[in-house]
């Protein structure tokens, strides 16, 4: 049954006005104002980068694309969208979309360039890229830390209507991944793979949550790959697309991986096991779990899978003592997903205390426990990276490595499986369906 998404906003919307009043009166502060942001122009340009709104500003509005515009909020006030729409014909003024939010808003249109002429009184605080001098002339205070901790704390926790759009983002970013998979079969370069996506999932490239990662080959053992080869490969080993898309503010982020007409049968064979790997550990995702330990428990099931498939020799304890599983999967389990694609406080507790990453798995994002409402990504990974391949081959545990079997799947490149995860009440709810 399809979800009514306009009823779950208004829902959406009264949790954020309560939140909202409650967290501004707790801390003393009688208004705040959200700051959409602006582009970046290229030094030296007319040309702006892409652009992407503020989270906070999102969190309330769905928009990443309204730029200059703002959002007052005041306790027991209906809100004020300041909605930069000046006259132009060089470009289309903005517009607010046909959803049931913004009949709960007062828009106000104008050219903001600079802060709106908000009225005197009473304690303001001002959040988002705002220069200083800007904050001083409203009389606010600039990104206030302990409200900032606060606010990103109330994104940890997903609405019904956030999980909804999650979810809607996780079904058009599925049909693009089809897509994308069809054409690497039929013969296409990384680019033809790269618009394939796009077509499919209907997005520009602008309003991707995040750079499409397309790597044929060994292009797939650069973790955050960032080229497209216009020219297809005489030889298709594999296909690497880590891609996204984001609905009402909400971004998906999902990886598949698939074997070509070349692959080794050891490549087709290692990406079973970790597809395994990934249902297996997206099984255990519950409230009360510690990620941290989650990430170690892939470690395990990784290092079983290599002893089993004789890329490496030993134990699965050894593989992962001497540092040899993580050579093959140097990033994290996942993160946290929403607004933003690694979404905020994902290493932090709820008073805002910093909980980093342990010293041996630095790149782990999420290091919380998880809680029911929390969106995270399950992303176990394996990869023949020769940076990080090539120093065991003169340590200690060198011999322990199958080096002939590695060298044939280097060309190959990696093999990384993500899936999107609501944490339920008592278990985890896989919103990303099935691809292959």
């Amino acid at each position: 049954m399809t979800p009514d998404l306009d009823a779950l906003q208004v829902h959406h919307f009264d949790a954020l006005e309560n939140r909202y009043a409650e967290v501004l009166t707790a801390q003393g502060y009688d208004r705040l104002l959200i700051y959409s942001g602006r582009p970046t122009r290229h030094f030296g340009d007319d040309q702006d980068a892409s652009f992407c709104s503020y989270g906070h500003f999102q969190h309330w509005t769905g928009q990443s694309q309204l730029t200059h515009s703002w959002l007052l909020v005041q306790p027991g006030r209906r809100p004020v969208c300041y909605l930069h729409a000046p006259d132009d014909f060089w470009h289309l003024p903005a517009q607010l979309p046909d959803e049931a939010w913004t009949a709960r808003l007062e828009v106000i249109t104008g050219r903001y360039d600079e802060a709106p002429p908000i009225a005197a009184g009473g304690r303001l605080a001002v959040i988002g890229d705002v220069s200083a001098a800007t904050s001083a002339a409203l009389g606010a205070e600039l990104n206030p830390a302990a409200l900032l901790t606060t606010l990103d704390e109330g994104r940890v926790r997903k609405s019904d209507y956030e999980i909804a759009c999650l979810s809607e983002a996780n079904r058009k970013a599925v049909l693009g991944h089809r897509a994308a998979r069809d054409a690497f079969l039929t013969g296409g370069s990384e680019f033809d793979i790269h618009l394939a996506y796009l077509q499919a999932s209907r997005q520009r490239e602008g309003e991707l949550p995040y750079g499409n990662i397309v790597g044929i080959g060994s292009h797939a053992a650069v973790l955050h790959y960032q080229h497209y080869d216009t020219q297809a490969p005489c030889e298709r080993y594999s296909l690497l697309v880590d891609a996204g898309h984001r609905y009402r503010g909400y971004c998906a982020d999902i990886t598949r991986t698939w074997p070509g007409a070349e692959a080794d049968p050891l490549f087709a064979d290692l990406l079973a096991g970790m597809h395994e790997i990934k249902q297996r550990l997206v099984s255990e995702v519950a409230p009360g779990v510690a990620f941290i330990e989650l990430h170690e428990r892939m470690h395990r099931l990784l290092g079983e899978l290599l002893v089993e498939s004789e890329l490496v020799r030993g134990s699965s304890e050894a593989a992962i003592e001497s540092g040899t599983t993580r050579a093959f999967c140097p990033h994290g389990l996942g993160h946290l997903l929403g607004i933003q694609v690694h979404d905020v406080a994902g290493r932090t507790a709820r008073d805002g205390s910093p909980l980093p990453p342990p010293a041996d798995h630095p790149a782990l994002r999420l290091t919380r426990e998880l809680e029911a409402g929390m969106a995270v990504t399950i992303e176990p990974g394996l990869y023949v990276i020769p940076m990080l391949l090539e120093p065991l081959k003169s340590g200690p545990t060198a011999r322990h490595l199958n080096w002939p079997m590695i060298e044939r799947l280097a060309p190959h490149g990696g093999i990384r499986i993500e899936d999107n995860v609501i944490v339920t009440a008592d278990a985890g709810r896989n919103l990303t369906v099935e691809i292959e």
